[in-house]
């Protein structure tokens, strides 16, 4: 019953992740925020709001644009519920911003498939991920992608090689000169600096340790299935079933450098990872065991806001 509601695009989806996603929010500051409700800080979660939930949007749109799916709904749903599991997902601006940002990237790289305006994309990709950077210093790693593809693509052209770096510098001269004029210095405005951090006591939590135990037993399972089933699509399109893996990999590499683990950080994971487990749930033919994987994923994010 639960999955013959998601198995297709419906606007009443679009709803109940609206819903979900909103709920993330009150979620995190009735738990996790003791402040007085301004005029200002309600309009900056609002506009967190916004993002976040046009990120989840723009998540359809790459997935139903690209084939990604069976034309389902699984993916979006499955990233609201994964804000909700961990809502602190949605206390970080910078994060938030730089997610967005990413997401643009992996549409235009996505789209290389159809080998039109190939520069522009390239261009396009470098660009947006370089914009990610600012608000996010690890976005960089998404960077990569686009050599991924490239050589999944077996690009042997120069110029393409070169315009993904074109990209990234026009990012960095922008940012000078804003930061020249704002900040009457060159590197001003780069306030997002390399941290690493290799500590992982804030993960001993008992939210985290069973959300992330989900996501990853979860992620790690239907991976398999997936990169089983990527040989069975058109050539034309499995590059771009790579790129999403490989995307899930650059997430969970953030995850591991991340300054500050305060869970914010896993956003980057649940794009890729969504996508992965929507492609998984579309091919499992017991219905009851379908029902079964998609009621836990729902089902334990509700039970963690009781603890």
């Amino acid at each position: 019953m639960i999955t013959s509601i998601f198995n297709k695009s419906k606007p009443i989806n679009f709803t109940i992740v609206f819903f979900i996603t909103l709920l993330a929010f009150i979620v995190f500051y009735l738990k996790h925020v003791e402040v007085p409700i301004t005029a200002s800080f309600f309009l900056k979660n609002t506009l967190l709001f916004f993002v976040s939930y046009v990120s989840i949007l723009a998540l359809s749109f790459i997935v139903d644009k690209n084939s990604l799916t069976q034309k389902s709904n699984y993916e979006i749903v499955l990233y609201s519920l994964f804000l909700l599991a961990l809502p602190q997902t949605v206390n970080n601006p910078d994060i938030i911003f730089a997610n967005f940002f990413v997401l643009l990237g992996y549409r235009r790289i996505i789209s290389l498939r159809s080998q039109i305006n190939v520069n522009k994309k390239l261009f396009d990709a470098a660009f947006w991920f370089g914009i990610a950077a600012l608000f996010y210093f690890w976005a960089i790693l998404f960077f990569v992608l686009i050599i991924i593809t490239l050589l999944l693509y077996t690009d042997n052209s120069i110029r393409h090689w070169l315009i993904p770096f074109t990209g990234l510098l026009t990012v960095f001269l922008i940012s000078i000169s804003i930061s020249i004029i704002w900040h009457d210095s060159f590197f001003g405005i780069f306030s997002s600096l390399p941290e690493v951090s290799y500590n992982f006591s804030d993960y001993n939590l008992m939210q985290y340790v069973v959300i992330i135990t989900m996501l990853f037993s979860f992620g790690m399972w239907a991976s398999i299935f997936y990169i089983k089933n990527i040989k069975q699509k058109k050539k034309a399109f499995r590059p771009s079933y790579y790129v999403v893996l490989f995307a899930v990999l650059i997430g969970f590499l953030i995850i591991v450098f991340a300054p500050n683990k305060n869970g914010s950080e896993f956003l980057f994971l649940f794009a890729p990872l969504a996508i992965i487990i929507a492609n998984y749930i579309e091919i499992i033919e017991e219905k009851w065991f379908k029902e079964l994987f998609l009621s836990v994923i729902i089902v334990v994010p509700f039970v963690m806001l009781l603890l």
